[in-house]
């Protein structure tokens, strides 16, 4: 274990949590229970970090705030309609997304990591794959477990003689654009033949589940399966999980402190609040970037969508705005607290100061929400 890794995520955590006290405590005052209500939709990824904040946030506030994980195409498509308060999505927004959400911030609120998982009587966790690999049993062109590339990789392994069972998302996932994204630039073919995005025309013979729960779900009930989930649901619901190979050459286990380590080795320039992120997704998931780390290779942002004059929003009033911004201060001060109890990596301190200066954009009829 990685000892100063988790010496600073825990820092950065104390720090948060007093930072998010104290402007709570001098600019907020708590509500009556019930007397506001805010509604968000959209990552499954999120989904359990962000309504453990919610219960945190109502027992603290009194405001309640319901949040349906549907998969950050559906985030998408209901913030864009305004259909929520706020949308909540892995991937940043596509350009023409973007564009069609005019007045749209992105708020990073966790870390996470796509991870490979598998269901094979008598193998544990720690089976090696790389990006092209992945790429071909994804896309049918590997399937049977004893395959020589797999047996290539895995000398120690006794892999079984028996057809992979491919498992995805059968919803617009964000998670499916990250993982897909990683494909896309490890595979030539992959790119050209499937691309990288939130739904993906899979090959026949595949089973889809909805959300990270499902697939998890059908990694488990099928033997000698294969499926890709957010680290947090591999972990929860104990299936074994494999190793990528990453940029350095390395095989790497994801864990919290390997994606902590793939943070910190990506030499970030963030756009403002206001402006397109497409471009931090492509190099946040770190398979272009060659550094000598032990970086988990898909590891990736997940992102809080809202706009930035609030009074855009069907429903929405002075004191529902202020709310939503108290909670979105929150979540990215006092929140990061309770990440890692949930397998979450916490925000680095540099990107919780630029949500900061993001959040001072929110007014609601011009009026400045956050001093």
């Amino acid at each position: 274990m990685n000892y100063k890794i988790v010496a600073y995520t825990e820092a950065v955590a104390l720090i948060a949590i007093i930072a998010g006290f104290v402007f709570y405590a001098f600019v907020f005052a708590p509500g009556q229970p019930g007397s506001i209500t805010l509604s968000g939709a959209g990552a499954t990824f999120p989904a359990p970090l962000v309504q453990l904040w919610t219960e945190e946030f109502y027992d603290l506030t009194g405001v309640q705030i319901n949040y349906e994980g549907i998969g950050s195409g559906g985030g998408i498509k209901q913030h864009t309609e305004k259909t929520v308060d706020f949308g909540a999505s892995d991937p940043p927004m596509k350009d023409d997304e973007w564009t069609a959400a005019p007045g749209t911030l992105h708020v990073p609120v966790t870390i996470g990591g796509v991870v490979i998982v598998y269901n094979i009587p008598g193998i544990p966790t720690g089976l090696n794959f790389t990006g092209e690999v992945i790429a071909n049993i994804f896309s049918r062109g590997v399937t049977r477990w004893n395959d020589q590339s797999l047996a290539n990789l895995n000398p120690g392994s006794t892999l079984p003689d028996q057809d992979i069972i491919v498992c995805h998302r059968s919803d617009s996932s964000g998670t499916t654009m990250v993982f897909t994204s990683f494909l896309s630039a490890e595979s030539e073919t992959w790119s050209s033949n499937y691309g990288a995005s939130k739904v993906i025309s899979w090959p026949e013979e595949t089973l889809g589940g909805k959300g990270n729960p499902g697939v998890a779900v059908l990694v488990q009930q099928n033997q000698y399966s294969i499926g890709y989930v957010e680290l947090s649901y591999a972990i929860e619901n104990n299936i074994p999980i494999g190793k990528v190979q990453n940029a350095a050459g390395k095989f790497v286990l994801p864990s919290m402190e390997t994606l902590a380590s793939a943070a910190a080795a990506a030499s970030l320039v963030l756009p403002s609040g206001d402006e397109s992120w497409i471009s931090v997704g492509s190099f946040f998931n770190l398979q272009d970037v060659d550094k000598p780390n032990e970086g988990y290779p898909i590891t990736s942002f997940s992102y809080i969508l809202v706009y930035r004059e609030l009074n855009v929003i069907p429903g929405m009033t002075q004191e529902k705005a202020k709310a939503l911004t108290q909670f979105l201060w929150w979540a990215t001060h006092s929140g990061q607290y309770y990440a890692p109890s949930l397998d979450y990596v916490p925000l680095p301190q540099e990107v919780v100061t630029h949500n900061e200066a993001t959040l001072q954009m929110m007014t609601f009829n011009g009026q400045q929400l956050v001093d």
